[in-house]
């Protein structure tokens, strides 16, 4: 069965730091681009970080550049998403999600597939 797992969320205080990863099993996500996206309630999708396949490139939604950093062990089939210096306003489900690198695809909007996400709450 093809899973795609997100995990390590929690509670933090502000200025804090949590390191989420995204499992994922069934499949080998070497060929896809891989990537993040929270949703607060009553809030829309918002594109956090994103690393591409082939060239090992990566993305980051203005509002946390500088501070999250995304990463992939492809032998593992996981991802990471290493956040630092966070702040009430990350406070989120957190998705990975697989990305379809079709041509002219964008990194930080497109969401071809994902499945539950991790809870990320900060205090201040």
């Amino acid at each position: 069965e093809v899973q795609l797992q997100a995990s390590g969320g929690g509670l933090v205080q502000a200025g804090g730091s949590l390191r989420l990863s995204c499992a994922a099993s069934g499949f080998t996500f070497d060929g896809n681009a891989v990537g993040w996206f929270r949703q607060a309630p009553g809030e829309g999708r918002e594109g956090v970080a994103c690393i591409s396949s082939k060239d090992g490139r990566t993305y980051y939604g203005d509002s946390v550049k500088g501070r999250f950093t995304i990463s992939r062990d492809n032998a593992k089939n996981t991802a990471y998403l290493q956040m630092n210096s966070l702040k009430p306003e990350d406070t989120a489900r957190y998705y990975c999600n697989i990305l379809y690198e079709r041509p002219g695809f964008d990194c930080l909007s497109q969401y071809d597939y994902w499945a539950q996400g991790t809870q990320v709450t900060v205090s201040s």
